[in-house]
């Protein structure tokens, strides 16, 4: 898959990505921290949670609802886009920062990150497939190395009430 597969299947799922993260936030995290995905090829519990970052270049407040699994206590999420060839913003936007906002439901706390290598990374890798299997399809669709940006919890923060807090 290129990036123009990709990009033509988030526009097709683009309203239901706006209307995700718009209920997430309008309910302060009572919904939308578990949907089901089962239609994609997913899990009926799949895990949500929000990452709100400041863009790189535009310095504007972006919130983003992902995929994530829970490792050690840390928070993993995945820079999938789809499977295409190129990396997420979001993940080309932290990636520049040293710390993230994150939200888990009804929590939110401000967290550090960083990329998991060797042995760990191939274990979360793993672990991440086994919670959303197309990440599989996902990687194989593109020669880039997706990237897992694992989170560590730093200090309770507010909850996100708009996509720019």
């Amino acid at each position: 898959m290129g990036d123009a597969d990709a990009a033509a299947i988030r526009a097709e799922r683009g309203d239901w990505m706006s209307e995700h993260l718009a209920m997430y936030l309008e309910s302060g995290g009572t919904r939308g921290h578990i949907l089901d995905l089962s239609s994609v090829g997913g899990r009926e519990m799949t895990t949500h949670c929000l990452i709100r970052y400041q863009g790189r270049k535009s310095e504007k407040t972006y919130v983003k609802p992902l995929i994530y699994g829970n490792v050690g206590g840390e928070i993993v999420v995945v820079a999938s886009k789809g499977g295409a060839d190129t990396h997420p913003e979001w993940y080309l936007n932290i990636s520049a920062s040293k710390t993230v906002g994150v939200q888990i439901a009804t929590q939110a706390f401000e967290a550090t990150w960083r990329e998991p290598e060797g042995t760990e990374r191939h274990d979360i890798w793993e672990y991440m497939c086994h919670l959303y299997p197309p990440y599989i399809a996902y990687q194989r669709s593109t020669s880039r190395h997706i990237p897992l940006v694992v989170l560590k919890i730093a200090r309770p923060i507010d909850v996100f009430t708009s996509a720019a807090d």
